[in-house]
C-alpha cells in the first residue's frame, strides 16, 4: 500500500491546511500552554534544521526529508531562511526548486502521489506550485491523473490515499493571494469520493472502499483519517458536517485517557497522533479541549510534547525510542505548532528573499502544461493536463484548447471548439453550443468566470477552467 513519504513505518509512493486553517497559538485554557509549545516549536525546528544535507537539501537520492518545509512553515520559518552554514547560495528553498525543476524528476515510473507531496512541500517553502519553471507544472502534472472512467478520483482508485491527497493538494496549496486555485466543481467531485469511502465507524484507511460492504465495515487507519478529515475541509467543508462529526468520534474513541495519545494501527506512535492532529487543525478542531481532553488531563498535543527531546528538539516515533527519527520530528512539530498539511510560506527573514519565487513569462519555444477542467453540466466534468510548446511570453484560451483537442492527460478533454481560429467569442466547446443565457465561461486560477473568447490571454501556470451555464 502507497502513502505519503511521511512514516518509517510504510513506505510512500503516493502525499497537508493553509495558513488560514492553521492554528499556530492555543488557547491558555489547553493542556499544553503557549509557552510550552513556544518552546517545542523553537527546538523541533532547530532539529529540522539540522537535517538539511550540506548541498542545501532536504529531498534527493538517500535523503528524502522534504515534508520538513510544511512543519517548518507551520512552526513560523521560511525554507529560503534555511540554509547550510549560512551559505545563502545554498537556501532550501532554492535548492529544492531546482530539483523540482529537473527534467528526470521523480523518476521514469512518477505517481500521482510525487506530485502531491512536491506540490504541499513547494507551497510551503514559498515555491507557487504552478509556476516552479518554465516547464513545470505541479498542479497540471496532478490533474494528468484523473480517472476518466471514475471521475473524482487520482491515480489508480484502489490507492484512494492519491485522492485524498489530491484534495489536500489542490484545495490546499492555493495561489499567491490566498485563494483557491481550482474550481468548485472540481472540489465537489473530490468531496463526493472522499465521503464514499468513509468507513461505518467514521475513520478512513488508504485503500478504496467505495462499494465494498467489507471495506467500509473494517477498522480504519489513525493516520488516513487525520489526511482524510483535513482533505474535507480544505475542500470546504464545514467542521460542523456530518462527516467530520463522525471522523472526530473515530478519533476520540481511540484516545488513551492517560497519556492523550491516539491507539493506532500500529500501536500508539508520534507519526499518527501528528497526522490526527494535523486532521483536527485543518478543520478548525482544538485538540486540547472538548472531545480531546481525556478524564486523566490529557490532550494529543500532551502525548507528541512527551515524545520530543530538548533541548535537541528531535521527536522519537515510539515512547520506548531512545533517539529522535526524522519522520517522526516531522509529524510532530507540524502538529504542536497547529498546521495542518501544509502551510502559508511565512515571511523571510533574510534580506531582499521574497515571500514567493514563481515562474513568471512562459519561454518560447520550451514544452510546458496547463492544468484544465472543462464542465458542461450535469455531472459533465473533465479534467486534464494540456501539453504545449508557448511561442511567446503568454498564450491565448483558443492555443490552450487547441493544443488540447491532441495533447491532453488523459484524453478526450476537449474534443472540438467553435470557431477554430480568431480571437473571437467561444460559441461552442464538445458539441455544446451557447444557448440564451447559458453560454461558455472561463475562469482562472479560481477568479470569477466570464465569457469565454478565443483570444483571453493566458499566462504562465494559469489553471485554466471552463464552465456552461448562466
Amino acid at each position: 500500500m502507497s502513502r505519503p513519504s511521511i512514516s518509517p513505518r510504510l513506505a510512500f509512493t503516493a502525499a497537508l491546511s493553509v495558513g488560514a486553517l492553521c492554528m499556530s497559538v492555543l488557547p491558555a485554557s489547553a493542556t499544553a500552554t503557549p509557552a510550552q509549545i513556544a518552546t517545542s516549536k523553537t527546538n523541533g525546528v532547530a532539529y529540522l534544521k539540522s537535517l538539511q544535507a550540506a548541498d542545501g537539501s532536504y529531498a534527493g537520492a538517500g535523503l528524502s526529508n522534504e515534508w520538513a518545509f510544511s512543519a517548518l512553515a507551520s512552526a513560523g520559518t521560511a525554507a529560503v531562511d534555511v540554509s547550510p552554514g549560512g551559505d545563502t547560495t545554498k537556501n532550501a528553498r532554492s535548492v529544492y526548486r531546482t530539483l523540482l525543476a529537473t527534467a528526470g524528476w521523480p523518476s521514469a515510473t512518477p505517481v500521482v502521489t510525487d506530485y502531491e507531496r512536491a506540490a504541499l512541500n513547494a507551497y510551503a517553502a514559498g515555491i507557487d506550485p504552478a509556476r516552479v519553471s518554465a516547464s513545470r507544472n505541479l498542479i497540471s502534472d496532478i490533474y494528468g491523473y484523473w480517472q476518466t472512467a471514475e471521475p473524482g478520483y487520482f491515480g489508480p482508485s484502489a490507492n484512494f490515499n492519491g485522492t485524498v491527497f489530491a484534495a489536500l493538494a489542490l484545495g490546499g496549496a492555493r495561489t499567491q493571494a490566498g485563494g483557491q486555485r481550482i474550481p468548485q466543481s472540481l472540489r465537489d467531485a473530490l468531496i463526493t469520493r472522499i465521503r464514499a469511502n468513509q468507513h461505518d465507524d467514521g475513520g478512513w484507511n488508504y485503500a478504496k472502499a467505495e462499494g465494498d460492504p467489507g471495506g467500509l465495515g473494517s477498522t480504519s487507519d489513525i493516520d488516513m483519517t487525520g489526511a482524510a478529515m483535513a482533505a474535507l475541509c480544505v475542500s470546504g467543508v464545514p467542521d460542523t458536517d456530518t462527516g467530520i462529526s463522525r471522523a472526530k468520534a473515530f478519533l476520540k474513541s481511540k484516545l488513551v485517557s492517560t497519556s492523550g495519545a491516539f491507539n493506532a494501527m500500529f500501536g500508539v506512535n508520534t507519526d499518527s497522533n501528528g497526522w490526527a492532529v494535523s486532521g483536527l487543525n485543518a478543520c478548525g478542531i482544538n485538540p486540547q479541549t472538548g472531545d480531546f481532553l481525556t478524564s486523566a488531563g490529557k490532550t494529543p498535543v500532551d502525548f507528541l510534547i512527551a515524545q520530543q527531546f530538548n533541548p535537541g528538539g528531535g521527536f522519537k516515533y515510539l515512547p520506548s525510542d531512545t533517539g529522535p527519527s526524522a519522520y517522526a520530528s516531522i509529524d510532530g512539530l507540524r502538529a504542536v505548532a497547529g498546521g495542518g498539511f501544509t502551510a502559508a510560506p511565512p515571511a523571510p527573514s533574510t534580506s531582499g528573499a521574497p515571500r514567493w519565487v514563481a515562474q513568471g513569462t512562459f519561454t518560447s519555444g520550451t514544452a510546458t502544461e496547463l492544468a484544465l477542467t472543462v464542465d458542461s453540466g450535469a455531472g459533465g466534468l473533465k479534467v486534464c493536463s494540456v501539453a504545449f510548446t508557448p511561442t511567446g511570453t503568454t498564450t491565448t484560451l483558443g492555443a490552450v484548447l487547441d493544443a488540447a483537442t491532441s495533447a491532453a492527460t488523459p484524453s478526450g478533454c476537449v474534443s472540438g471548439v467553435t470557431p477554430s481560429s480568431g480571437t473571437g467569442t467561444i460559441t461552442a466547446l464538445n458539441g455544446k453550443a451557447n444557448s440564451g443565457s447559458s453560454t461558455w465561461k472561463v475562469g482562472v486560477d479560481g477568479s470569477a468566470f466570464a465569457g469565454a473568447t478565443r483570444g483571453k490571454v493566458i499566462n504562465a501556470g494559469d489553471t485554466v477552467a471552463l464552465r456552461w451555464g448562466a
